[in-house]
């Protein structure tokens, strides 16, 4: 008999279980599954078409199935606390038999299920192992090699850890920072510079703990392909079960864990004495048993990549588990557009910007208090071990934001000093006119009430809420007031543009694919899990961009207002000379200011 192959934990219930994370910026799940279905796409094709070239001889000869379709299939499946099984006598060791299952058909009888109540032994407890080991054989065969009946070419299985060894979560550090009784409360400004440093070296090696699998699904794999030999798919290649003597291949079993998530997975100490086990045996297509392939695959090149941390696969598989189809559909949809009004906006800002030669009727306080806000991000999402993939593109954002005070700005190296410094100065077009005095004005309330509310908060999350240290607790109360009160920020803009009456000083074709975006967020809040403070910094988008949309309808263009390069939209048939040199003189004094 053709023993059973081993086969490691795999799906994504067998990532890491770590402590619960503190909330995050949410990447939208279409981009998140765009990305996964790439992946796996071009993993296939890539399979297909640059896969190794074999000469005419060695592919002359071709495998096949051994069992025919639709044949009836008896099974058995053993749990034992050896990899390799041969006591096939044992009848405590044999939990399910299942008799005449028709291979790779669908009807009713081809989908058989079982639960039962399994007692660990005390090794098991132990961190020990447990094996599922699951044979087929043709109705009227045993899988026993020791059977006078037994036939080789009759009967095949493999073998499945029911137990998975993951390392143990980390102890939380959070704790009440004026709690006096806490000995940790007491840190010095050095053990908060380094208590990031410090994690796994100071606490020797990591510990695993075993945790068990509640759900086995046993596939039957519905492939009848003719193989080239030695040509078998490099997807394909580590599945199949070749048969020495013919070279052909038994039906390929796959233990299917694709569903398995790990908030599914017990830990099994010496506590428990009772563990639940269900199982389920049928069918499964050779398209579907693709696809589940590739995606975990991708899931893990996401991983590898930083592009996707621990939990978020399982996230994903959630949304198609408990969400509903058609909101599904709608957000994937809608996800697209969301990534391409993104790119707009983050491409007309930056022209923008490049081109703009005057700040009349822009804050450039404002443009800041963006930059610091975006800085106060990056360093929260550093101090929560985010995924580098967020990290970079928070770290891009905030280059972008400093590069926008260059623009608005003039920024100079002062070396008067033992240490270099940058010293900012306002453009002239910025203090000649009224602009600085109202951005000056509105940025001097709006910090008072913004002061006000952090504050408040504050003090409200260091009563009641525990953090890892006073670093911790100053950036994630900065954070929060990034997230509920940013859109303060956005006000004096607002203040600026009743003051002068006139809006055609405004980005208006950025602004609107991002208003475009603040609509799709609002979906996006409904039907996605995220965290109540990003909830409602979605929801004060739009009460401010309404309010820029009703001024664009008060403050109508002038068209006869002639623009920074000396034109206007209704000009006369005969412009005089001296228009020309005056236009001609204000775009010179707009460049160098």
């Amino acid at each position: 008999m053709e023993p059973p192959a081993a086969e490691g934990g795999g799906g994504d219930g067998g990532g890491a279980v770590g402590p619960r994370r503190p909330p995050q910026p949410q990447q939208g799940m279409g981009q998140m599954l765009t990305g996964v279905i790439r992946v796996a796409v071009f993993w296939y094709f890539a399979s297909k078409f640059f896969g190794p070239k074999r000469s005419p001889a060695e592919s002359s000869h071709q495998i096949s199935n051994l069992f025919q379709k639709g044949e009836p299939l008896d099974m058995w499946l053993y749990l034992s606390e050896h990899e390799n099984f041969s006591e096939f006598g044992d009848e405590r060791a044999l939990v399910w038999q299942e008799t005449n299952i028709p291979y790779a058909v669908w009807t009713a009888e081809s989908s058989r299920t079982l639960s039962l109540k399994y007692h660990p032994s005390e090794a098991l407890k132990n961190n020990g192992s447990l094996y599922a080991h699951t044979f087929f054989a043709r109705s009227g065969y045993l899988p026993d090699p020791k059977d006078p009946e037994y036939k080789p070419l009759a009967t095949f299985g493999r073998t499945h850890p029911v137990v998975i060894y993951l390392p143990k979560a980390k102890a939380d550090k959070k704790k009440s920072l004026l709690d006096s009784t806490d000995p940790s409360s007491d840190v010095t400004v050095s053990e908060i510079a380094e208590d990031a440093q410090v994690d796994e070296k100071e606490h020797g090696p990591v510990e695993w703990i075993s945790y068990w699998k509640p759900n086995i699904t046993i596939n039957l794999v519905d492939d009848f392909t003719r193989y080239s030999q030695n040509a078998v798919p490099p997807n394909v290649a580590p599945y199949i079960n070749i048969e020495p003597v013919t070279g052909n291949y038994y039906p390929t079993i796959y233990f299917n864990e694709f569903w398995l998530l790990r908030d599914k997975l017990i830990p099994v100490n010496e506590t428990v004495n009772e563990l639940t086990l269900n199982l389920e045996v049928g069918p499964i297509s050779m398209t579907k048993w693709q696809l589940f392939l590739q995606i975990d695959q991708s899931f893990q090149i996401h991983r590898s990549y930083g592009s996707m941390i621990e939990g978020e696969a399982d996230g994903l598989k959630r949304v198609f588990l408990e969400g509903n189809p058609i909101l599904l559909a709608i957000t994937m949809v809608v996800s697209v557009f969301h990534s391409l009004f993104d790119m707009l906006a983050f491409k007309n800002d930056i022209q923008f910007w490049n081109k703009n030669k005057s700040m009349e009727g822009l804050s450039a306080k404002s443009v800041v208090v963006n930059f610091i806000c975006q800085f106060i991000i990056f360093l929260y999402l550093l101090d929560n071990e985010t995924s580098w993939m967020i990290l970079s593109s928070s770290g891009i954002g905030c280059c972008i934001e400093f590069w926008k005070i260059g623009k608005a700005m003039h920024i100079e190296i002062d070396r008067s000093g033992r240490i270099p410094m940058l010293r900012f100065r306002n453009r002239d077009s910025y203090t000649k006119n009224k602009t600085k005095e109202y951005d000056d004005l509105a940025m001097k309330y709006l910090s008072y009430v913004l002061l006000f509310l952090a504050v408040c908060f504050a003090v409200y999350s260091l009563k009641y809420e525990r953090h890892k240290s006073w670093y911790s607790w100053i950036l994630s109360s900065l954070t929060s007031c990034v997230y509920m009160f940013g859109f303060i920020m956005m006000c004096p803009q607002l203040f600026i543009n009743y003051k002068l009456k006139s809006v055609a000083h405004l980005p208006w074709r950025q602004m609107t694919y991002k208003f475009l975006n603040t609509i799709i967020d609002d979906l996006f809040a409904f039907v996605i899990k995220m965290p109540t403070l990003h909830r409602l910094s979605v929801f004060r988008d739009d009460l401010i961009f309404l309010i820029y949309i009703y001024q664009r309808w008060i403050y109508p263009v002038d068209k006869k207002r002639v623009n920074e390069f000396g034109f206007g939209g209704e000009v006369d048939d005969k412009p005089t000379i001296a228009g020309a040199d005056a236009a001609e003189q204000k775009e010179e004094d707009k460049k160098t200011n």
